[in-house]
This record gives C-alpha cells, sequence and structure tokens, in this order.
C-alpha cells in the first residue's frame, strides 16, 4: 500500500504534504504489531465492549463422539492421526466476532502447523483445518486479543496448545481406569473424580444424544480467569456462548465412545 502512493505523493505541494499522514511509518507499524502482538489495548478498536470479559472457556472435544453432536453425521471425517481428546477452542465469555480488524494467514501458524493438526484439527469433510483456525481466531482469538499473552494469531494458538498439554484428559482417565468402551457406561460422579483435582469444580461435562437415545460424552470445558488460572466464577458476562451439546445427567450414566476412523459416525452401531 505504501508504495503505491509515494509516486503520488512527490507530485503534491510541501504545504499539502504536512496535511497527509504518515502512511510509511504508519504501514510498518502495523506489520511489526500484526506480527508480535499489539503492544497496546487501545490500538484495538471499541475496546471498552469486548476487553472487558473476566472469564474464558478452554473446549476441549472428543472425536469419538462428534459426529454424534452434529444434525448430519455423514459430514464428519477423523483423520488417521487423530486418537485423543482436540480443541475446539479457547472462548473469552460475553463477547464474540469483535471486530473485522485483525486478519489471519496461513503464515502466522506455521511453525505450529503440525501440532494444530494433530491437537486442533477439523473434523469435518467440508472444512480444512485452517479455516477452522481462522473461524476461531475471527470469532473468538480476537477478543481474547486484549491480553498480551495472546495478542496475535501465533501467541493466541501457541497459548492453545499448551492449555492443551496442561490438562491432558486422557492420562488423567487413564490413571482413573476410565476408557473408551461400547459396553461400559459411566457415572458422572466418576468423571469428576478423576477430573475435578485438576481442571477445578466448575467444569462443565458435556454429552449429546445419539441415534439409539443413549447419552454420550461430547465434550470438556474448563472455566478460566483472566490470567488463566483454572476457575472463574465472574458472573458479569450476560451473552452466553452457542450451545454445544447438554450437560451429562448425573444420574444416567453415559458412553465413552471409542473412535474409529473407518466408521466415525457408528463407532458402537
Amino acid at each position: 500500500m505504501c508504495r503505491s502512493v509515494l509516486p503520488l505523493l512527490v507530485t503534491l505541494s510541501p504545504a499539502l504534504l504536512l496535511l497527509l499522514p504518515d502512511y510509511t511509518n504508519t504501514q510498518e507499524e502495523h506489520w511489526k504489531d500484526y506480527k508480535y502482538g499489539r503492544q497496546q489495548d487501545s490500538e484495538l478498536p471499541d475496546k471498552k465492549e469486548f476487553c472487558s470479559w473476566k472469564c474464558l472457556l478452554f473446549t476441549l472435544q472428543w472425536p469419538g463422539a462428534f459426529c454424534q453432536s452434529l444434525h448430519q453425521p455423514s459430514v464428519c471425517l477423523i483423520p488417521p492421526n487423530v486418537n485423543n481428546w482436540t480443541i475446539h477452542g479457547l472462548w473469552p465469555q460475553g463477547v464474540m466476532n469483535c471486530c473485522s480488524c485483525w486478519p489471519m494467514f496461513q503464515s502466522d501458524v506455521q511453525e505450529l502447523e503440525a501440532e494444530l493438526n494433530e491437537h486442533w484439527p477439523s473434523l469435518l469433510k467440508s472444512q480444512s483445518s485452517f479455516h477452522f483456525w481462522r473461524d476461531e481466531w475471527l470469532k473468538h482469538g480476537v477478543c481474547a486479543a486484549c491480553v498480551e499473552g495472546m495478542n496475535s494469531p501465533l501467541r493466541y494458538f501457541q497459548i492453545n496448545l499448551k492449555l492443551r498439554a496442561q490438562f491432558d484428559i486422557h492420562k488423567l482417565l487413564e490413571d482413573a481406569h476410565i476408557s473408551p468402551s461400547c459396553d461400559r457406561p459411566y457415572k458422572l460422579s466418576e468423571v469428576q473424580q478423576a477430573l475435578v483435582p485438576q481442571l477445578g469444580e466448575k467444569l462443565h461435562i458435556q454429552c449429546v444424544t445419539d441415534v439409539k437415545e443413549r447419552e454420550v460424552w461430547f465434550q470438556v470445558k474448563v472455566p478460566l480467569s483472566h490470567n488463566l488460572t483454572v476457575g472463574c466464577d465472574h458472573h458479569g458476562n450476560t451473552k452466553p456462548p452457542p450451545p454445544h451439546g447438554h450437560p451429562c445427567p448425573p444420574d444416567t450414566p453415559f458412553y465413552y465412545f471409542p473412535i474409529d476412523h473407518q466408521q466415525p459416525q457408528t463407532p458402537c452401531g
């Protein structure tokens, strides 16, 4: 942009030049901020509206039940390298789609791409993983950019990967002898006993109902405070997140389906 306007500027009078903004400096500063993160919250528009959030939800989903969460299960696809809990997103509460001021490009997360493909893949045939990541950044990441540690696409996705490593649900369940099964349902109290010590008592354990009316464990949401510590009970956010499943029933056992890459829609028939 700055190269295209410079030839025009040399033909203008010195008096008029004084009235024009310094496009060269502005552009250089913009790309410096874009690469390394915004240096000041005030650079983000509508700061008072979308930087007021206090809590986030870090959401992990189980691929073995993802297809059952869709209205059209046939559109899902589990990549062969995906055999564990995957990231759904990190969502500041009470805000969404804060602005269209911060686009994301594949080069922004190129150094993380191998990890993201394993831990944050798209499970939809019609959506590439990059498009999934970009949608999450535009919906939620831009809102999270008020926090210095998440103030660029690269930093936002780095934080997500660190949180996933920190909250190793698979290991916590394995240590409690809870493993995927088509035959053995689990009680909510069993899962809570395994996860609450590390994920906090405010975590959300969510299920979906499959075509056979079985309750199937689908997702875990971990409430985090502004500084990413576990647990957040601030009630100032008035806009609820979009629904994803429903709370697993306390009195009805639910299934923890295994992952079936060949038949992801019906891993247990």
